[in-house]
Formats: structure tokens, C-alpha cells, sequence
């Protein structure tokens, strides 16, 4: 794999102000983190961080932090993005060192339709997605595949049951089930269930909290003499 390099600033000014002038610039915040080291602010570019996310190795991708000419190898620790656009906000990097094991998430891939689906009539159920491994940040596996092809109705495949790499030490529980193959029954009671939950939930008005200015005491009288006014009067019967 070539070697990944990303430049990087150092920030002396933190703050709401200082990150909307570095976006406005084409970059983000970040911070460098490392053991028994001060943080260091830094700034970004997040179309590199993207490429590096959207990688076959994604966030546990190795490569160059570029800092003042010199450089350091890292890896991401934590991002953050914007939940509506979907563009990076945040990226803070972990310095590691190439002789030291650091412990790191690992995707599972799921492959093969399994027999309790195709002759029994079950239906697949991926429970865990991630595990926990220990190794050096040179051994980290880019995903740990599953082959469910033989799993029956009613079985599954646990931690225990993963195969990984020999410089790879799982951290998960061994009996954390990975995937399980269940009856369509159990299934549908569950979904007959969620719509009633659903419709209590919907039931219950959301809180919404304005985040405009609070109404002043001339405001709150106009509101209150705005809903008399609109009040029809009271009838009389006439006697």
C-alpha cells in the first residue's frame, strides 16, 4: 500500500470563531493526541481525511500526519460530521508507534447465504458488526470476514467461533453472538409489536426548544391580548 501523507497546520486560536475561519478556508479543526504527550491543535484538510475514511481500511487506516516538516505517524481516533450535509466538521488523530499494540474496532463482513435461510426458511440476523482486536498499527486487519454459508435454523456464529490473524489478540466477549439464523415467527411477533410502540411514541408530542430570543413582558401581554381578542363573546340568554 503507498504511503499516505496528509499536511497539517498547527492552531494557536480555538473556538467557535476560529473553526468557522479555517472552514471558510477550506479546512477543519483537529487535534493530535498521543501517549504521555500534550494535545496539539491542528488544522486539516477533510477532503484528504474523506479519502482516507471512504478507503478499504477506512478509519484504522495508518499514514503521515505532516506537521512543520516533520512527520508522524497516526491514525484517527475520533471524527465528527455534520448529520444533515454529511461533510467532516472534526478529526482528532492518535500518534502511534509501530512497536507498541494499540487496540482498534473491526468491521465483519458477512458472506454466503446460509442453509437455515435457503431450505428452512429462517431469516439472517447480524447482531454485532464490529469487534475489538489488540495488535500493531502495521497487523491491523482491514475486515474479518464470516462465512455463514452452512449456519442453520436456530444456530450462530460467535466471537469465539472468528478466525483472525496470528498477530491479531480478540478483545470481544467469546460468547458475543456475531450472526444467528432465526424462525420467521419470532420475527414477526417482533414486528406486530414495534407498531404499537411506535404509535404510543406517537402519541407523545416532541419537546421543541425555540432557540430564538425570549419574549419580553410587552411580547408575552400582545400574545395573551391577541388570544382575547380572537375569543368570541359569551351569549346571554334572554329571559
Amino acid at each position: 500500500m503507498a504511503e499516505i501523507v496528509v499536511a497539517a497546520e498547527n492552531r494557536t486560536e480555538t473556538g467557535k470563531n476560529e473553526n468557522r475561519r479555517l472552514r471558510t478556508k477550506g479546512l477543519i479543526p483537529g487535534v493530535l493526541y498521543g501517549a504521555k504527550k500534550k494535545p496539539v491543535p491542528l488544522a486539516v484538510s477533510p477532503k484528504e481525511i474523506t479519502t482516507i475514511l471512504r478507503s478499504k481500511t477506512g478509519e484504522n487506516t495508518l499514514f503521515d500526519l505532516e506537521i512543520g516538516g516533520s512527520r508522524r505517524k497516526v491514525i484517527l481516533k475520533e471524527f465528527q460530521v455534520n448529520p444533515i450535509k454529511g461533510n467532516l466538521l472534526h478529526a482528532d488523530f492518535y500518534e502511534v508507534a509501530l512497536d507498541k499494540p494499540i487496540e482498534v474496532s473491526v468491521h465483519i463482513e458477512v458472506v454466503g447465504i446460509p442453509t437455515g435461510v435457503k431450505v428452512e426458511g429462517g431469516l439472517l440476523d447480524h447482531v454485532t458488526r464490529e469487534v475489538e482486536v489488540s495488535c500493531l498499527p502495521a497487523d491491523i486487519p482491514e475486515k474479518i470476514t464470516v462465512d455463514v454459508s452452512e449456519l442453520a435454523l436456530g444456530a450462530a456464529i460467535r466471537v469465539s467461533d472468528l478466525k483472525v490473524p496470528d498477530k491479531v489478540t480478540m478483545l470481544s466477549d467469546p460468547d458475543l453472538v456475531i450472526v444467528h439464523v432465526v424462525a420467521p415467527r419470532a420475527e414477526e411477533a417482533a414486528a406486530t409489536v414495534a407498531p404499537a410502540e411506535g404509535e404510543a411514541a406517537a402519541g407523545a408530542e416532541p419537546e421543541v426548544i425555540k432557540k430564538g430570543k425570549p419574549a419580553e413582558e410587552g411580547d408575552t401581554k400582545a400574545a395573551a391580548g391577541g388570544a382575547d381578542k380572537d375569543k368570541k363573546p359569551e351569549k346571554k340568554d334572554k329571559k
